[in-house]
């Protein structure tokens, strides 16, 4: 009854004074992933497989449980003629559902793509690096699961007929898919985590290279208004009947030349 923060599976075998038979204990988790909160919500799935009973404990509604039940009741493909074909129909709806999470997961990474390259802001870089975590716990979940249903695929276990075994198999593989997508996507979250560093160190760059040009286009007129601002008595320009125009002409020209030189070396 307690939570389990792992997937497992555990075979009891009783003793010769018990009388029931021996039967698998299973942790599962199915994921749903919402793109409101970026979060990937798990759900414990539990059942304990027996040569002729199959019961499974779960604390919130599951689709693959739900789609299982209507599948026995309604379906003419007898899924619930043994317990181990409804553990592996079980298995394989928890496995599909994965598939709608990582559409949601593959969309959000696809929009960030897109936004960062247009306009990145902090805000962005926190949606990335909560991405990567929940990547991070996607695969945490999936690599636990991969090893429990890898023990199915190789036949470990007798209470799954032989001729079931390559079922689990495709179970097993449908898994593995799905892992080596989760570190594509970790792949994808690293580099554009690297784009938007590269694309703030750029607008940095940026805007350093806009303040040192207002600073060197702007030194002539400080260096011409200082050296007239002295105003010391014996200064002959002070008494010069055109030496405010001059003055002017002077600071305009000398920031002309400067604006000439940086579009010739094209530096803006």
């Amino acid at each position: 009854m307690s939570v389990s923060p792992s997937p497992k599976v555990e075979e009891y075998q009783p003793k010769e004074e018990e009388r029931f038979p021996s039967y698998l204990f299973m942790v599962i988790h199915a994921v749903d992933y919402s793109r409101k909160d970026g979060v990937f919500a798990t759900s414990e799935l539990n059942f304990f497989l027996g040569k002729n009973f199959l019961v499974t404990f779960h604390e919130l509604p599951l689709r693959s449980v739900q789609a299982t039940e209507e599948r026995c009741l309604k379906s003419t493909v007898h899924v619930a003629r043994a317990p181990d074909r409804v553990a592996h129909t079980l298995l394989d709806g928890i496995v599909e559902n994965y598939q709608p999470a990582l559409e949601e997961l593959a969309d959000e990474i696809a929009d960030l793509e897109q936004r960062v390259v247009v306009n990145p802001s902090p805000k962005m870089l926190q949606q990335i690096l909560q991405i990567k975590k929940e990547v991070l716990h996607l695969r945490q979940i999936i690599g636990p699961q991969r090893e429990v249903l890898g023990r199915f695929a190789i036949g470990e276990f007798k209470l799954v007929r032989p001729h079931l075994v390559p079922y689990y198999r495709q179970v097993y593989e449908g898994l593995s898919h799905i892992g080596e997508r989760a570190q594509a996507y970790a792949d994808s979250l690293t580099g554009l985590l690297h784009v938007y560093l590269n694309m703030s160190s750029n607008q940095t760059g940026e805007v350093v290279k806009l303040l040192t040009m207002i600073t060197v286009i702007t030194t002539p007129l400080m260096i011409v208004g200082t050296w007239y601002g002295m105003n010391f008595k014996h200064m002959p320009e002070l008494e010069m009947r055109y030496g405010y125009e001059l003055a002017i002409v002077l600071m305009l020209g000398s920031t002309a030349v400067t604006w000439w030189w940086f579009k010739k070396k094209k530096w803006f």
